[in-house]
C-alpha cells in the first residue's frame, strides 16, 4: 500500500498503476458518499463497468475490483459542462483528490479518498451511441432511460437493460467471474478494428531478455494494428492524448495492456518481464497493471 494519506496524487498514481483490490467496507462508504454528493446536486449518474457488473450479477462488489465506476451523459437530464465543474468542485471540497483526463469523446475523472478510487466518466452522445472505455460502442438508449435497482440497501441507476450493456462491454461470458488478467481479453475482443485518424506514437517491444522483437504485432483496441521492424519499433496511430488498451503479440507471448496513458509523438517501451518486475518490487496484491509502457 502507498505511504500517502490515501487522498492525494501519490495514492491515485499508485492505484492507477497497480490497481490493488479495494477494501470493500471503504468502497461501500465511498460509493454512498459519491451518491450523496451527486444527488444533492441533481446529477443523474449510473453504475457502470465492474461496479454495475457486481451489482447485477452478484448483488455485491466484485471482491477483486479496484475502483468504483460511475457514468453520466452530457446533454440529457439537464446535465451540462457546468454541472460537471460544479460536481468536481464539490468532490474536492469533500476531501477528494481529483485528476481530469479529457479524452476525444468524454470528460473523465479519477478521484481518490481514503485509498478508494472512483472513476466518473461524463460522455457525449455521438451518432446515437456512447463510446465507453476502451472504445466500446454502446447504444445511447441504454443510458438515456436507466433502470433503478437496489444495491447496498440504497437505490441506484444502471444502464437499461443492464444485461445488454454488460454483454456489449464484456462479451457473452459476462456472468462468469473473471479475475484481472482474464476479463481484459474479453473486452478487447468485442471491439472491431478500425483505421483511426490521428498521429503516430512509437512502441518498442523488448522480450524477457531485453532484446528487441522483430515482427511483433501491436494492436490498438478499437483501432489498427502494426508490426515491429528489425529494431523492435512499431507505429501506433492515436486519435489524441488519451487512455488506450493495446495487445502485444508474438510467438509464445500475448499480453493485453488495458490502461495506457498515451500521447502522439512520444516513444514508449514494452518490456515482456513487466509482471515479474512488479511481483518483485510491489508488496501486497495487485490487479490489472496500468501504464506498463515506459517512455524511451
Amino acid at each position: 500500500m502507498s505511504m500517502s494519506n490515501g487522498s492525494d496524487e501519490e495514492a491515485l498514481e499508485f492505484t492507477l498503476k497497480y490497481n490493488p483490490p479495494m477494501d470493500l467496507v471503504a468502497a461501500e462508504k465511498a460509493l454512498k458518499e459519491a451518491k450523496r454528493i451527486l444527488d444533492q446536486l441533481g446529477v443523474v449518474f449510473l453504475l457502470s463497468s465492474g461496479t454495475c457488473m457486481g451489482a447485477i450479477r452478484d448483488n455485491a462488489f466484485i471482491p477483486w475490483d479496484d475502483d468504483i465506476d460511475l457514468i453520466s451523459v452530457i446533454g440529457i437530464n439537464g446535465f451540462t459542462y457546468e454541472s460537471v465543474d460544479t460536481a468536481i468542485a464539490t468532490f474536492r471540497e469533500n476531501g477528494y483528490f481529483v485528476y481530469e483526463s479529457n479524452g476525444t469523446k468524454s470528460r473523465s475523472f479519477s478521484m481518490i479518498k481514503d485509498h478508494v478510487r472512483t472513476g466518473w466518466d461524463c460522455y457525449h452522445i455521438i451518432d446515437e451511441n456512447v463510446w465507453v472505455y476502451p472504445r466500446t460502442q454502446i447504444p445511447a438508449k441504454l443510458f438515456t432511460q436507466p433502470k433503478e435497482i437496489e444495491f447496498l440497501n440504497e437505490k441506484f441507476l444502471v444502464p437499461n437493460p443492464p444485461e445488454e450493456y454488460l454483454r456489449r462491454k464484456y462479451g457473452e461470458e459476462w456472468r462468469t467471474p473473471k479475475r484481472p488478467g482474464e476479463y481484459e481479453k474479453d473486452v478487447v475482443s468485442q471491439m472491431p478494428s478500425a483505421e483511426l485518424g490521428g498521429e503516430p506514437a512509437r512502441v518498442k517491444i523488448l522480450d524477457e531478455q531485453g532484446n528487441p522483437v522483430a515482427g511483433a504485432e501491436v494492436v490498438l483496441a478499437g483501432g489498427g494494428s502494426s508490426e515491429t521492424d528489425d529494431s523492435g519499433y512499431a507505429d501506433v496511430i492515436l486519435a489524441g492524448a488519451d487512455w488506450y488498451a493495446l495487445v502485444i503479440r508474438y510467438p509464445e507471448h500475448e499480453k493485453v495492456l488495458y490502461m495506457e496513458d498515451l500521447e502522439p509523438g512520444k516513444t514508449y517501451v514494452y518490456r515482456a518481464d513487466f509482471e515479474a518486475t512488479v511481483a518483485r518490487n510491489v508488496p501486497g496484491q495487485t490487479g490489472t497493471l496500468g501504464n506498463v509502457l515506459t517512455r524511451e
